[in-house]
């Protein structure tokens, strides 16, 4: 039975690997794309962290696992890939991000990924899982230098002697701040873009996880143990911010940075054109059990700005990068490769600038939706063959159960995809799915992906959003509202329908009559 390392990273563009993107430096993700089988057109379940990260444990969409948006949680009752790995024999562990909890915690809906939990290193030492179907977790919760710092990043970098780390992340917000917390004060500030992040680069969390990866690969390989382990990374997710020498890497005068085009949300959603205000007004999505939105405010940046962070995302990419190569070379000395499974893609997308959007998360453009994949097994899966055939990945962990010769449960709704990759079918789907309610009925957005269209239905909405991805890959023109492509809008809104009647979980089949 083959193992599984699933390697991903947080809000990556797809563009932003160097075999696609010559501005940036990614020569291991490059060595992987030649070597196995890569996707251009992979798409997320939901283009945020928690509803995405469930996904990948259940093999379900986010409308059928729960956690339907960020600040919900998987409830503990759902059976994941990890405890399907288990039950055949395999060790399971997570090194980096979870995220399948929220930040707050409450009695009703605890969370061990919460303040004041973050900062308590006592129980962190004493606790390594189970979670969530992993016998091992090794977890942090902050991207760059946010004071969510904490878990076993900050036990692994006081055993190698950086006893000041909390000097290079932020202090606690008042909201968060509790009485005895490690962080309530600090002496580091927000940094401005483009500005390095003074922490050296042997104590990153890059350099954390490849680390205590590589260290697990070894334990396993001793062992002659078959093992699913998710090296989890978080860059490059804003803010933008890395070490040196990656912080000086890239001159902000030579990369691309992308512009809106004037007039194009004219045709889109109203909501598109309060990205340009510079105090947009979005208080009518506002509702009961909802919260922030990712998205909801102003997206003005001046060029400049998003020059400086395009190189510093380029930064994140490359130190990320050779984290990843130091993991994939360690996978190489004890002899795993033609035994392992290697996986590797993103959450979801990124806006630094197209369509004058930033981050995410509530416009489903290709930018924010689709992600990297790459696969490769040498001897199984083809080697340097690029694909346009559609993937999910809430298609991934029956994929990996099924890769490992483990049965796939009935209960996972997406497809398994072994076939594709392997070269024995050239693609098994016709459409995806992308949901996203990000609030429970005013922001409730999914988007059907065909091989050349795009629509987009928003819930109690009369607006909504179609593109023709091959005549028009900007999306620019919105063909929702068109007279002459009523008939195809039509068509599309019942194979909308279809597909989501074709994702019904159906966990035994019919036995009986009756």
């Amino acid at each position: 039975m083959p193992n599984v390392l699933f390697v991903t990273t947080d809000q990556q563009h797809y563009m932003a690997m160097g075999y696609r993107n010559p501005e940036v430096k990614t020569p291991n993700l490059d060595r992987l794309v030649s070597e196995g089988m890569t996707f251009h057109r992979a798409y997320t379940v939901n283009p945020t962290c928690t509803p995405t990260r469930a996904s990948w444990l259940t093999g379900t969409y986010p409308s059928q696992h729960g956690a339907y948006s960020l600040g919900t949680k998987l409830m503990e009752d759902q059976r994941t890939v990890g405890e399907y790995f288990q039950a055949a024999g395999f060790r399971t562990a997570l090194v980096g991000k979870a995220h399948f909890q929220p930040l707050r915690s409450t009695e009703e809906y605890p969370s061990l990924e919460a303040y004041p939990k973050l900062h308590d290193l006592d129980f962190w030492r004493d606790f390594h899982g189970p979670f969530y179907g992993f016998e091992r977790v090794e977890l942090a919760r902050n991207h760059t230098d946010e004071s969510h710092v904490g878990q076993h990043y900050a036990i692994w970098m006081e055993e190698r002697g950086l006893t000041n780390w909390r000097d290079y992340f932020l202090a606690n917000s008042p909201e968060q701040t509790v009485p005895g917390d490690p962080l309530t004060t600090s002496i580091h500030t927000k940094r401005e873009p483009g500005q390095a992040w003074e922490i050296p680069a042997e104590y990153h969390y890059n350099a954390w996880i490849a680390d205590r990866t590589t260290a697990l690969l070894r334990e396993y390989a001793e062992q002659k143990e078959n093992f699913y382990l998710w090296a989890s990374f978080f860059d490059p997710h804003p803010a933008y911010m890395v070490p040196e020498p990656y912080a000086s890497m890239y001159d902000p005068a030579e990369v691309t940075v992308p512009e809106h085009v004037p007039g194009e949300f004219d045709d889109k959603p109203p909501y598109f054109a309060k990205a340009l205000e510079e105090s947009p007004d979005f208080s009518a999505f506002e509702e009961p059990d909802g919260n922030a939105i990712h998205g909801a405010g102003s997206h003005l940046s001046s060029r400049e700005t998003r020059a400086k962070n395009i190189a510093a995302m380029y930064g994140m990419m490359t130190m990320l990068d050779d984290s990843i190569g130091t993991i994939l070379n360690e996978l190489e000395t004890l002899g795993l490769v033609n035994e392992t499974l290697v996986c590797f893609t993103s959450d979801h997308g990124d806006f630094y600038g197209q369509h004058g959007l930033v981050r995410k998360a509530i416009h489903h453009y290709e930018d924010v939706i689709r992600v990297p994949l790459v696969v490769r097994q040498p001897d199984r899966i083809p080697s340097g063959v690029v694909s346009d055939a559609l993937q999910s990945t809430v298609d991934l962990p029956q994929t990996f159960l099924s890769m490992a010769g483990i049965a796939v449960p009935r209960e996972m709704t997406g497809v398994d995809e072994s076939e594709v990759w392997t070269g024995v079918e050239p693609t098994l789907r016709d459409h995806v799915i992308v949901e996203n309610q990000h609030q429970p009925t005013k922001m409730n957005i999914r988007s059907l992906v065909t091989d050349r269209h795009k629509l987009t239905v928003h819930y109690g909405q009369s607006y909504g959003e179609l593109y023709d991805l091959v005549d028009d890959p900007q999306e620019l023109v919105n063909l929702w509202d068109h007279p002459d492509k009523a008939a195809l809008k039509s068509d599309l809104l019942l194979r909308f329908v279809y597909g989501e009647m074709q994702k019904a979980s159906l966990p035994m089949p019919r036995i009986t009559v009756a």
